[in-house]
């Protein structure tokens, strides 16, 4: 009852050491057992230090019953006083060999603790690797259980050899319980140890191709083992086995182990040989077939031919499972499968919820600023996601489009131009992030516009493949075309984009920009446009002179003033019959 309405922290529980040493030494089991239950959830570090001896004793009970839980109550006094571990090693060593299962799960969860504090680390999932700095550094608790590694293999192995046991069968699996802690125990001993990975390696195996996959004990023993694979220092194949698993747990229909097997991808790209690049980069340096062949047998390349499945998940209608297949995706992502992946990205951010829409924009941004196989793919990927998410997307992201068609080809200029006006003339005026990046190119790079465009695109490897199946004759890539515009033509198109109701006041302000800029690109040139078009421009730059919006009478003023100016310059110069001149456009002073 002790237990019930107390926490550990509470004063009383110092009194009542005696009367739980008494009850430790009872003839009764249950009454001792009671106690050891006792200690194990409540035991303080001054109790643990009193009753560690009684509670060794029980380790050498003649009774399963109380060694189990003496065992449970020995992880609790050691967690509250590590500095005891050394003195109980050999005893929990000893137990080792017990033939009563519910004793050999205990016996291996506290060595589990044993391990985890010794590490310096409180989570029993972590990597178990020495706190010390120095990495050759074994302390004797670490040494004396890597001794016992082929013990622990053994025992292992006799559990998938085992016949049906009524006792311990659980869905067809003999004691799941045990083999899972005997794997969580050998991840944390073949963390960083080659000979003791080595050692396990075999049994990995083993567990990895006879567990049945159809009843969830089997998913459960065969996740602790891919966790266990990944940590320790296995071979590549062994790794290409845990993940062609973790593949197989993506196409099962129950979301929780589909969820888990996501996030374990992610963490195995995250903490594998440096990732999918890496990988490449590696293959490519060594070059030649064999290299190849070595890379074609990483675990990388592996998850790579899961692709399809992990892509499969953004259509899941389970926003977790797509959010962990999100994340998946953008570590697969390399310059060979670059272009297929972020078309399924940009797929996805039209389904995806608002509220994340900006994340995925920023991460589509540096998916193609790194991969990107040419100026052109990667100017049209951008123009596409602003087309799809201009309006949650980042500034950073309008600018980055912005800098990379300023520093682009003319032609591509040309280009990104005409399909900038196109997308701003069938946009419904909500995407912000669209109108501000098309207001800016079409206001310095409109002449580009009074121009035809065509550009005939090179043939795929997909498209290599049609021809050579096709009958009826070649294959010929679509050509993209654009057809000149009037001068007249665009202003209308700008105007109409700022005149909607949907429009944001900050493009209504680059808008007076645009129009400003096309006044002058508009005057000259073998395509300028006619005195009506240019008086036009000049009255949609002065018609916001009086906008209750500061922004806009300030842009409509200065940017008429700019005109006039520009325009008595043009005309003394024409009178003056010169083109040169150092003339103020704003009628000052000329000198000092």
């Amino acid at each position: 009852g002790m237990m019930l309405p107390l926490p550990e922290q509470a004063d009383v529980l110092m009194l009542a050491t005696n009367s739980l040493k008494n009850d430790l030494n009872s003839d009764n089991r249950f009454i001792a057992g009671l106690a050891l239950c006792a200690i194990g959830n409540l035991a303080t570090a001054d109790m643990s230090r009193d009753l560690a001896p009684e509670v060794d004793k029980h380790l050498g009970s003649s009774k399963p019953y109380l060694r189990k839980k003496a065992c449970l109550a020995m992880a609790r006094c050691l967690t509250k006083c590590p500095d005891m571990v050394e003195d109980f090693v050999d005893r929990v060593v000893s137990l080792l060999n017990d033939r009563s299962h519910g004793v050999l799960i205990t016996v291996v969860q506290l060595m589990t603790r044993v391990l985890v504090m010794d590490s310096g680390g409180g989570d029993e999932y972590g990597d178990g690797t020495p706190a010390n700095d120095d990495p050759d550094y074994e302390s004797p608790c670490r040494a004396a259980f890597l001794r016992l590694v082929p013990s622990l293999v053994k025992l292992l192995r006799n559990l998938l050899s085992m016949g049906y046991s009524p006792d311990h069968d659980v869905g067809g699996i003999s004691d799941p319980f045990l083999q899972v802690q005997l794997l969580t125990l050998l991840r944390l001993l073949g963390a960083g140890n080659v000979k003791a990975s080595e050692e396990m390696n075999d049994v990995l195996a083993q567990v990895a191709t006879n567990t049945e996959t159809s009843k969830n004990a089997g998913n459960a023993i065969l996740y602790e083992c891919v966790q266990t694979i990944m940590a320790v220092e296995s071979d590549d194949g062994l790794r290409v086995l845990a993940v062609n698993i973790l593949g197989r747990f993506l196409l099962n229909r129950d979301n929780n182990i589909r969820y888990v097997a996501l996030n374990t991808l992610a963490k195995c790209i995250a903490d594998g040989a440096q990732g999918i690049e890496d990988g490449e980069a590696a293959a490519a340096a060594a070059g030649g077939e064999e290299s190849g062949n070595d890379h074609a047998n990483t675990a990388a390349s592996a998850l790579q031919r899961h692709r399809t499945t992990v892509v499969d998940c953004l259509k899941d209608p389970d926003i977790s499972i797509r959010q962990r297949a999100l994340e998946l995706i953008y570590h697969l992502v390399n310059k060979s499968n670059v272009t297929n992946l972020t078309a399924e990205l940009l797929n996805y951010l039209v389904l995806c919820p608002r509220e994340h829409r900006s994340d995925i924009c920023e991460r589509i941004l540096r998916v193609v600023d790194k991969y990107s196989p040419d100026d052109r793919w990667r100017v049209d990927s951008l123009i596409t996601m602003l087309t799809i998410a201009g309006r949650e997307c980042a500034m950073n992201v309008q600018s980055s489009t912005v800098v990379y068609v300023s520093r682009s080809s003319e032609d591509l200029r040309a280009y990104s131009t005409h399909k900038l006006l196109k997308a701003m003339r069938d946009d419904d005026g909500s995407q912000r992030g669209l109108l501000n990046v098309g207001m800016w190119c079409v206001g310095e790079y409109g002449d580009l516009l009074l121009k035809s465009y065509t550009y005939n695109p090179p043939l795929t490897n997909e498209d290599t493949d049609n021809e050579n199946e096709n009958e009826n004759g070649p294959v010929v890539a679509t050509a993209v075309s654009f057809m000149a515009l009037e001068p007249v033509a665009v202003v209308s198109i700008v105007e109409e984009v700022m005149n909607r109701h949907t429009c944001p006041m900050e493009v209504k302000a680059r808008a007076i920009t645009c129009f400003a800029k096309l006044r002058e690109r508009f005057a000259a040139g073998d395509n300028a446009a006619d005195a009506a078009t240019l008086e036009k421009l000049s009255q949609l730059v002065r018609k916001h002179e009086g906008s209750p919006e500061l922004e806009l009478q300030l842009r409509s003023c200065e940017y008429g003033a700019l005109i006039d100016a520009m325009r008595g310059v043009a005309k003394k110069r024409a009178e003056n019959g010169d083109g040169g001149g150092e003339e103020d456009i704003f009628g000052g002073g000329g000198g000092a």
